[in-house]
């Protein structure tokens, strides 16, 4: 590999209202690289990332792009430099057309430029071609799958020549067949020379696609090393600075009765049919299956988003209607979605707010909310799940990933639920907070919670589930028990393949 630099930030320091976001903090990505940059979040990767494409400025340091130092970088200059970056959300704007997304930052104009339509749309399907992408010039962004949004940003990258391209939890919504492609258009920009800077919590991914892998911690490089030369645990210690041998801290607990009883339900909206499912008071039913096998879906039906119209509901021995989610509260169900930031937390609101959202009841009187009620409640829950924020009335939006998920939990905590849903509860969150809420969930089975937990993480599946069930085509396909779980029987049933060994339930 060439020892040429593309991009080299050395001892940066960075500090926001006294607060040291970045301490002596260094990194550099050669031409046709991929090195990953991780850490917990809080470690300095954003503050980073955001440096180097000149978002903020940095207040020591030096920063060199293709051996020119930089002095004062900006958004305009990191461009000119050949900096492009590719967020978790696609930065899309979703009423124009892919060829306008495309066109938006690569056409010079003026005042009296007219717009070559033409010219516009072939330029568009040139590049959308190059990453392999399928979608059409003329479609409105926002209609695009989430995948197609981001392949659309990378051509949008590959037009302005970026040698440099940043991509932060590329994976985090995509399916394992859109992750492999990205994967593929990946090395092939590597081939072609282009340095990527990858940031991701999917520790398992890095082998697959790194060359070299830099750890941040509490602001500070605590190490640079090729990805060939470093295992998954040793990623681990370096990122929490502990060994951390419970990242699934699944303990037994006391099984009781069933809470959720499901006997042939189904749902013609959702695709959803002959689902036979029972959770037991202090269980962790993990609920396994590839995207688009009914997961969700199933989730939606249980808590009357898109209500069953055929098969039976019962919840502690009751058969029960449930065609709204104010008809699942009542039954004691909550459910905490996979999309936290548009469904899970209200980011504007307050973090007391957003905690006593699903009680409103609990704390207003005659109309009026009990506002020292609500801080109090929801200071208690911001302790007991370490939510790291200097005040309860700051907005969500100020939180970390893992912490704005610990909010949405909180807020279903708040209504004391017999029957927890969590739809992939650690996605996207760095693994010290992952293994704070998987302790969180051995802990609520203690007191008794049934759990449903739906995850496309495998390891997740098996650590924590005391049964496992498998959906594929919108059922459940099988049920085994953790003793039995293996991750080839799982992918197994998930493809539609029964193993020769399986327990249904």
């Amino acid at each position: 590999m060439t020892s040429h630099i593309l991009v080299r930030a050395t001892n940066i320091d960075k500090s926001y209202a006294g607060v040291r976001a970045l301490r002596h903090a260094s990194f550099e990505l050669r031409p046709g690289e991929v090195h990953a940059l991780i850490g917990e979040n809080g470690a300095g990767k954003s503050t980073l990332i955001k440096i180097i494409t000149g978002a903020v400025p940095f207040d020591g340091g030096e920063i060199e792009f293709d051996s020119v130092p930089i002095t004062q970088n900006s958004p305009r200059l990191a461009k000119q430099m050949g900096i492009a970056a590719i967020y978790q959300q696609p930065a899309l704007f979703p009423e124009l057309s892919v060829a306008e997304n495309i066109a938006i930052g690569l056409e010079e104009s003026n005042l009296w430029s007219r717009v070559d339509w033409g010219k516009r749309r072939r330029r568009a399907e040139e590049l959308l071609a190059r990453v392999g992408a399928k979608a059409n010039p003329s479609s409105e962004a926002g209609d695009l799958s989430m995948p197609q949004q981001q392949l659309v940003e990378i051509a949008r990258a590959l037009g302005a020549d970026a040698k440099v391209l940043i991509m932060d939890e590329p994976t985090a919504s995509l399916s394992e067949r859109d992750t492999q492609n990205l994967f593929d258009l990946i090395r092939q920009l590597r081939a072609q020379g282009v340095g990527i800077i990858y940031i991701s919590h999917r520790l398992e991914e890095l082998p697959l696609i790194a060359d070299r892998v830099t750890v941040l911690r509490d602001g500070q490089t605590i190490d640079t090393r090729p990805m060939a030369e470093v295992s998954r645990q040793q990623l681990i210690q370096l990122m929490v600075g502990r060994d951390l041998s419970a990242v699934f801290p699944k303990q037994p607990v006391q099984i009781g009765d069933p809470v959720l009883e499901l006997r042939q339900v189904g749902c013609s909206t959702s695709g959803i049919h002959d689902v036979d499912l029972s959770v037991r008071a202090g269980e962790i039913v993990g609920l396994a299956g590839l995207v688009g096998g009914g997961r969700t879906e199933l989730a939606r039906t249980i808590f009357g988003l898109t209500p069953a119209d055929h098969g039976q509901i019962t919840v502690r021995g009751r058969p029960v209607k449930i065609a709204t989610a104010a008809q699942a509260i009542e039954c004691g169900i909550a459910y905490v979605p996979e999309d936290r930031r548009r469904h899970g937390v209200i980011l504007d609101l307050a973090i007391s707010a957003n905690i006593t959202l699903a009680a409103l009841d609990r704390f207003s009187r005659l109309g009026a909310i009990d506002l020292r009620q609500e801080r109090e409640v929801s200071a208690e829950y911001a302790r007991r799940l370490s939510i790291k924020t200097p005040a309860v009335f700051a907005p969500v939006a100020t939180l970390s990933g893992g912490n704005q998920q610990k909010v949405a939990l909180s807020r279903w905590l708040v209504t004391k639920p017999a029957m927890l849903i969590l739809d992939e509860p650690t996605q996207g969150i760095d693994v010290s907070a992952k293994s704070e809420i998987h302790a969180l969930m051995t802990e609520l089975a203690a007191q008794g919670v049934a759990i449903l937990m739906i995850s496309s993480e495998l390891p997740e599946i098996l650590g924590m589930s005391d049964r496992i069930a498998v959906m594929y085509g919108g059922t459940i396909v099988a049920t085994i028990d953790r003793a039995e779980a293996t991750p080839e029987n799982i992918l197994a049933l998930a493809l539609g393949h029964a193993p020769e060994e399986q327990q249904a339930g």
